[in-house]
């Protein structure tokens, strides 16, 4: 796949390279044991880069607070694979198109990070992507409540992100956190993004 990009994204497919490591909600839980036969729904979502006179910046969602599951969390566009799904490319594609408009001719995809498996039973699979041309982002009404974009030098600093715990089933829970404004990020978000910053670090 020949990828036509510019020298600011040059650390972000080095990235690509150095991530190699598979996440989950539990990293940072160790006391955790996961059942092996555990059955993992697969899920892709879209990383995508934008490139303004600012820099590059990240795409991100703030979902709906009428939803029923992770209301008002910050995610990527994506969700689960469905059946007509060609992969989990074509899922992250097809999400970010109904989810934000992005249309999949403005997306050039530039490859995959490892997997994150998620404490509801998904294994997501991040799609790094450039966004070629502005687009007006519409959200999806009673999925999306807004639609934002972060720096990437921001997420891509290991230094400005945290470890936080909060109770949930009655345990404890330890998580990564990255905030940035009014944007609270945490979560499988915040995880996904340290596999993208740490992948930078190392190039």
């Amino acid at each position: 796949m020949q990828v036509t990009t510019t020298d600011s994204f040059a650390p972000v497919l080095a990235a690509l390279a150095h991530a190699r490591t598979a996440s989950s909600d539990f990293d940072l839980n160790p006391d955790v044991t996961l059942p092996p036969e555990r059955k993992l729904r697969p899920a892709g979502v879209l990383v995508a880069l934008q490139e303004t006179a600012g820099g590059l910046h990240v795409i991100l969602t703030k979902r709906s607070s009428a939803l029923k599951h992770h209301p008002g969390q910050i995610a990527f566009p994506g969700g689960k694979q469905d059946a007509g799904d060609a992969d989990l490319t074509a899922t992250a594609l097809r999400e970010a198109h109904e989810e934000i408009a992005l249309h999949p001719d403005n997306v050039e995809v530039l490859g995959l990070l490892p997997p994150h498996e998620t404490v509801t039973g998904f294994i997501v699979t991040p799609v790094l992507a450039k966004v070629h041309h502005p687009f007006q982002a519409i959200p999806e009404p009673g999925e999306v409540e807004e639609v934002f974009e972060v720096p990437l030098a921001h997420v891509a600093n290991p230094s400005f992100y945290q470890v936080q715990s909060r109770r949930w089933r009655g345990q404890e829970r330890r998580y990564y956190s990255v905030p940035y404004g009014p944007y609270y990020i945490w979560g499988a978000t915040a995880r996904m993004l340290r596999t993208l910053a740490d992948g930078m670090a190392r190039a």
